[in-house]
């Protein structure tokens, strides 16, 4: 165990990850710059560009703890170089999670679990992690201009004879990202309850997380959308992951 952790937490791929965050870190600065220069170009206010920049940085940090968090929650396991790139370049928590302990089961093992993890298994669930990634960013290379064309489109002359609820009925998109969603939550809420099945293990604290976290999102959700508490909307997600984890650590504490 030692020495995997010494493997995935190696000064060499500390200085490899932390070159290409440096190099990302400029790109944005890059375009950052080039975008202040053409608003400014375009006629717009540089006092209200930067205070839109001043303004998105803040409303930032606090969405990022939920990334701060996936980070803690996998460099246990596959060490924090890995985790630091995964989570700062492309991908999300739910995602890699999931996908690494996907192939952490089809590599033989039970899961993600250190004392099983050696170099070979890291390798591949790091390739299954990143390759898995990467159809997002060839659909940008390859169909994003097209599609970014289409949303350009002026909208199409509607029909004065079409009733209120043809205009509102929502579209393929609306239905399916709908469904992958369900879907997605099903999966894992599916899971934590067959843990907590005796033939499970009687593991009842991921679906005590899981409705702790949803509990909170929701008290959330009602005071951005009936108290119109708008500046939660930006760090809900974090919220309740944060209150969901410290009251694990309370009652595993307790029990």
């Amino acid at each position: 165990m030692e020495q995997y952790l010494s493997g995935v937490n190696s000064p060499a791929f500390y200085v490899i990850v932390a070159l290409v965050l440096t190099f990302i870190t400029l790109m944005c600065f890059i375009f950052l710059i080039k975008s202040y220069k053409a608003g400014v170009k375009l006629g717009m206010d540089p006092k209200v560009l930067k205070k839109t920049i001043t303004a998105s940085a803040t409303f930032t940090l606090l969405p990022s703890i939920s990334i701060l968090l996936g980070v803690i929650a996998l460099s246990g396991t596959l060490g924090v170089p890995f985790s630091w790139l995964r989570l700062s370049v492309i991908g999300a928590l739910q995602y890699e999670l999931n996908v690494a302990e996907i192939a952490a089961k089809n590599a033989g093992l039970s899961g993600l679990n250190l004392a099983e993890l050696d170099m070979g298994s890291f390798v591949t669930i790091a390739l299954v992690m990143t390759f898995g990634i990467l159809g997002g960013v060839f659909c940008c290379i390859f169909f994003l201009k097209k599609y970014m064309n289409k949303l350009q489109k002026k909208p199409a002359q509607i029909d004065s004879d079409a009733s209120a609820s043809e205009l509102k009925k929502p579209g393929f998109g609306a239905y399916a990202t709908t469904s992958m969603f369900v879907g997605l939550c099903a999966a894992y809420i599916g899971a934590y309850i067959g843990q907590a099945m005796p033939g499970g293990g009687s593991n009842y604290m991921p679906i005590f997380v899981a409705v702790t976290a949803a509990v909170c999102m929701a008290i959330f959700e009602f005071l951005v959308q009936k108290k119109k508490l708008l500046v939660l909307e930006n760090f809900s997600l974090a919220a309740s992951m944060l209150i969901a984890m410290a009251i694990a650590v309370i009652v595993n504490q307790v029990l």
